[in-house]
């Protein structure tokens, strides 16, 4: 799961003072940063370092990260004005990209990098709201009321998501995730009608180049099977399913990711290996599994927690 490094020490150190978009726009940082995890626990794969957000402050979205907050936006999209303003993204608005995976790859050797970006619904969320929200109350309002609007927005938005994880399959990741924090707020009749068209897109954007695609949300239990339709090869999972009955929901022909419980790693380590040790049986039910947490590393989790779960995986 992305920052799967903001509990380490070593990760606190190279951010101290550092603002979040500015480390995700230094190379040098961009790679030290991947490179931590991989080096301390020993994962089998590496993931690029970045934030949803990154693709949208390189075509000139005033926002900024704010601790303890997350993305702010200056001037909330609310119509056609303000989806127009969304141009479209080029390589060369972040070159910063290019040259820290460019770096990576080389520094992995034979790990494979899992390239990052946020997904339309979650992106339109921040871009609308203006910021974080419990209800998503705009975000909703306009889908429901001016689903033309909607669409425009999720449309552009896709392209831009389609570009970003293009520039990053060209410049040398392995494999790609979309990262749908909120679209859990939705009803899967809903997620039918005004997400899945656009996910979709987004795979079939893909499919030329031959790299797996995961397809990741926080709260979709209720979606897995439009997940299954969307055309990744990987579906993530959060702790709230179990894998088999997530294996079950999802269908044939994908594999599984997750999905144990963050918070389970600030248990002592008997419950952690015991509920590890689970979540690998239930996972044999899938067609494949890529073990992982069901959401990103909580930043109070001990690293020592990690690395035994690290080498049980591998043991197991």
């Amino acid at each position: 799961m992305r920052m799967a490094g903001r509990s380490l020490p070593e990760y606190l150190k190279v951010r101290e003072g550092v603002p979040m978009l500015t480390a995700c726009a230094t190379p040098d940082l961009i790679v030290e940063i991947t490179l931590q995890p991989v080096r301390r626990y020993g994962v089998d794969a590496a993931i690029f370092f970045s934030d949803i957000v990154v693709p949208l402050k390189a075509i000139g979205v005033d926002l900024d990260i704010k601790p303890g907050v997350g993305p702010v936006i200056a001037d909330p999209i609310r119509d056609a004005a303000g989806i127009e303003a969304l141009r479209p993204l080029e390589p060369g608005d972040m070159p910063y990209v290019t040259e820290a995976i460019e770096a990576l790859t080389g520094e992995l050797g034979a790990t494979p990098l899992i390239g990052f970006t946020g997904a339309p619904f979650t992106l339109g969320a921040y871009l609308i709201e203006g910021g974080p929200s419990r209800n998503h109350d705009r975000t909703k309002a306009m889908m429901y009321g001016d689903p033309k609007l909607w669409h425009a927005l999720m449309d552009r938005l896709s392209t831009i998501v389609l570009e970003h994880l293009r520039i990053q399959v060209r410049a040398g990741a392995s494999a790609v995730q979309l990262f749908d924090s909120w679209v859990g707020a939705v009803a899967p009749d809903d997620y039918r009608e005004f997400v899945l068209p656009h996910t979709r897109r987004i795979f079939d954007g893909l499919a030329d180049l031959d790299v797996p695609r995961i397809h990741f949300g926080v709260g979709t239990g209720e979606l897995l099977s439009l997940f299954g339709e969307a055309g990744a090869d990987v579906v993530g999972v959060d702790w709230r399913v179990p894998l088999d009955e997530a294996a079950r929901r999802v269908g044939p022909g994908k594999a599984l990711q997750g999905n144990l419980d963050p918070a389970l790693l600030l248990a002592p380590w008997e419950v952690v290996e015991r509920k590890a040790r689970e979540v690998l049986r239930r996972g044999e039910a899938a067609e494949g599994h890529v073990f992982n947490l069901g959401h990103g590393v909580l930043p109070s989790t001990d690293p020592d927690q990690l690395k035994r779960l690290t080498d049980l995986v591998h043991e197991a």
